[in-house]
């Protein structure tokens, strides 16, 4: 069963004016539709149907319930709720399900008879080919079956009154079934033309099932996890981000299973691909964006490849915050192509080397034959020597040599790029002028130098596997939305800007895997999402979340970031979970761009999670009691969560958890109004003190007698509670 998200991007394609609407596209709106028929996940849509009468749609899978109502299905998919259920028009709700090669049925799932007045409405040997591969054939492909029966009997039933069982059988013994469902005829008995007339196929490859996203990018997740304290919600983020990036599959098998959450949890944290950050009243943009950040470091040149604003013996450089660096790491995760497939490491540098003189194609020439590059500028010096590794090292020698040079030359900052910047496995852009990219390699070799000849000035070079080239060059545009400059003949191309998929397209052709489309889930947790200022941290980037706006998307928006000056977009591939503590501010309260961006999902206590009786005490009872009167006397969302009686194992356990968690907990909520914490705990006061001991203060000598003061309490926990209201 795939979530709301989900199935909403797989229908997206769908709510044109269209009659061609895929089984798995169904499927999903009939997953949504369980989802919010159960209460895990609320959609808008489906509020929006009343109780069905006449129409339902058959699931082609095997589940207890197998019959949906055909307008919330295809209201779901179309995102619209004013037609009919019927098949009076081509696009009503029967007529399009029954298009795509799913029955209609009624309410006690047998299959209605087909309306012989509207032509549009199929009756023929095609429909019964598509039903039969929805309804039999791809579940066992998905099964991995190796073969599979399709018996006329069986189809007959499954499709009514309205087909023979001749036609039925005519249309399967058809050619034109095993060409069109992928299988070949590998058997046949029982009597011709009749309900025991069975057909054995055989795959004809093993098919692995595919997600069904698996040609488009996954609608990203926004969901905020709500509830009182205690609920549990940290815990469930761990197995939101577990299913998120594991799939369905794997996390069923271990949703009851503690500790395999957490270790593969731990595992996707240890990956980069789940990050946790908890908000915070001080959490700034700057933190979770990116922000300017003081660097020591000397005056006399900055390097120029990096941006920021130097002054007063430091330097303000442009730091990441969480938010941009796990983006970043999803947008760039290649994940796992398939088998063959060529792409680009795309956590890799690229460096753009300009070709500037008017000899360009022989040096390009020269490049290629030798497979290397040749830097022109480093001068007689060999810069072998393991000083100058550094920047600063070169920059003093050359200054020796120059005082006029600058840091930030050619001489210095080229020559220190080619000598140590420029790891082994980055890459080499070859550029002519300053809009066409002629070559691009990797560098497979570290710097060498060759002392200069009679004839031939000193070499420094790097070894460089060529990958592509052209001579007439592809614009730079698609690949690098800056023109490359002719001050800095080498320099690193900013990573953000960088189009990588069209890069690998001019490289590897057309049917270049895309990483976009097969990276990993990445899943970015906020905790107490609600006690940070949304507006201030998010900033303008509260409009990148949307699912819609993701990279690569539909809708997709990319904006420039205040300090780095970089386009920034958020990947398809992030999902995003929240967590949210209502006993510290109502979900009403919550920033409006935020609510409409995410889903939000309620975690109440649950007493059922407890053991019945924890010695002698009748735990669940205890929790539900205490929960009833807190909802009585303040309202539902201070609830006391399950998670703090948890961990206990004893009377004395459960003591402690009262003792020292639960009564400080209503003594904040109750603004220390200790008469309505006794009132929770069952203290009345016709009622002996159970818990909690009350003592009238005496008036202090000097404030004299006052008959209308209010006697004022003092209030002391017991040394050991009574809890034989609780008593099992």
């Amino acid at each position: 069963m795939i979530d709301v998200q989900s199935a909403l991007w797989v229908v997206s394609r769908y709510r044109d004016e269209s009659t061609d609407i895929e089984r798995l596209t169904v499927e999903g709106a009939m997953d949504a539709f369980d989802r919010h028929r159960d209460g895990v996940e609320r959609t808008d849509i489906f509020e929006r149907f009343g109780e069905p009468m006449d129409y339902w749609v058959l699931l082609t899978r095997d589940r207890p319930n197998r019959v949906y109502p055909t307008k919330p299905i295809i209201g779901f998919i179309r995102k619209k709720a004013e037609f009919s259920g019927g098949w009076g028009q081509k696009y009503d709700a029967a007529s399009l399900l029954h298009a795509a090669g799913f029955v209609i049925v009624g309410e006690t799932g047998d299959a209605l008879p087909l309306p012989e007045q509207y032509a549009h409405v199929d009756r023929g040997a095609d429909h019964v080919r598509l039903c039969a591969i929805n309804y039999f054939v791809e579940p066992a492909r998905e099964d991995q079956q190796l073969q599979v029966e399709n018996r006329v009997g069986d189809l007959h039933r499954l499709l009514g009154p309205s087909f023979t069982v001749v036609a039925v059988g005519d249309a399967v013994s058809d050619p034109v079934f095993a060409d069109t469902a992928g299988i070949t005829l590998i058997g046949r008995r029982g009597a011709t033309q009749s309900e025991d007339d069975t057909f054995t196929f055989a795959f004809e490859r093993p098919r692995k099932t595919e997600p069904m996203t698996s040609t488009e990018i996954s609608l990203p997740t926004n969901l905020i996890l709500y509830g009182p304290p205690g609920t549990g919600k940290t815990y469930h983020t761990a197995f939101e981000a577990v299913r998120l990036c594991l799939g369905e599959q794997t996390s069923d098998t271990m949703r009851k299973n503690r500790k395999a959450v957490m270790e593969a949890y731990r595992t996707l944290v240890s990956e980069g691909r789940v990050e946790f950050v908890t908000f915070h009243q001080s959490m700034s943009y700057e933190e979770f964006v990116e922000g300017l950040r003081p660097e020591t470091g000397s005056a006399g040149g900055a390097d120029p490849s990096e941006g920021g604003a130097q002054g007063g013996g430091f330097t303000l450089k442009v730091k990441d915050g969480l938010f941009k660096r796990i983006s970043e790491r999803a947008r760039l995760d290649a994940g796992v192509a398939a088998e063959g497939a060529s792409r680009l490491d795309r956590k890799r540098r690229i460096y753009q080397l300009g070709l500037t003189s008017s000899g360009w194609k022989s040096k390009l020439d020269q490049a290629l034959v030798f497979g290397r590059i040749d830097w022109l500028h480093g001068g007689d010096t060999d810069w072998s020597a393991p000083e100058f590794e550094e920047w600063e090292r070169i920059k003093a020698v050359r200054q020796v040599q120059d005082p006029q040079i600058k840091g930030y030359s050619p001489d210095v900052y080229g020559t220190w790029v080619i000598r140590s910047e420029a790891e082994i496995g980055d890459f080499v852009m070859l550029t002519a002028r300053t809009g066409n990219v002629v070559a691009l390699g990797r560098i497979v070799g570290p710097y060498l130098y060759e002392p200069p000849t009679a004839t031939e000035p000193a070499r420094h070079s790097r070894a460089v596997e060529w990958m592509w080239s052209s001579a007439q060059g592809v614009d730079r545009e698609g690949i690098y939305p800056k023109p490359f400059t002719s001050f800095h003949p080498i320099y690193s191309l900013e990573p953000d800007l960088i189009g990588w998929d069209v890069l690998e397209e001019t490289v590897f052709g057309k049917d270049a895997a895309r990483p976009t489309r097969s990276a990993r889930p990445h899943v970015l947790i906020i905790d107490e999402i609600n006690r940070a200022n949304i507006s201030k941290v998010f900033g303008e980037l509260i409009t990148l979340l949307e699912p819609d706006k993701r990279l690569g998307l539909e809708n997709e928006i990319r904006l420039q970031l205040p300090y780095s000056k970089t386009l920034f977009g958020v990947p398809a591939n992030l999902h995003i979970i929240g967590t949210m503590n209502t006993a510290d501010r109502s979900i009403a309260l919550l920033d409006t761009a935020l609510r409409r961006r995410f889903t939000f999902r309620e975690l109440m206590p649950d007493p059922s999670v407890l053991p019945e009786v924890v010695d002698g005490i009748a735990l669940r009872r205890l929790l539900q009691t205490l929960n009833e009167r807190i909802e009585y006397l303040f309202d539902r969302e201070h609830q006391i969560g399950h998670a703090y009686f948890s961990a206990c194992k004893s009377r004395a356990d459960i003591e402690d958890v009262l003792r020292y968690k639960v009564i400080p907990l209503l003594a904040e909520y109750f603004y220390e109004d200790w008469s309505r914490v006794a009132a929770v705990l069952g203290d009345t006061a016709q009622g002996r003190s159970r818990f909690l001991t009350a003592r009238v203060l005496p008036v202090p000598d000097g404030l004299g007698d006052d008959d209308t003061r209010e006697p004022r309490m003092r209030w002391t926990p017991n040394d050991r509670f009574d809890l034989s209201e609780f008593a099992a």
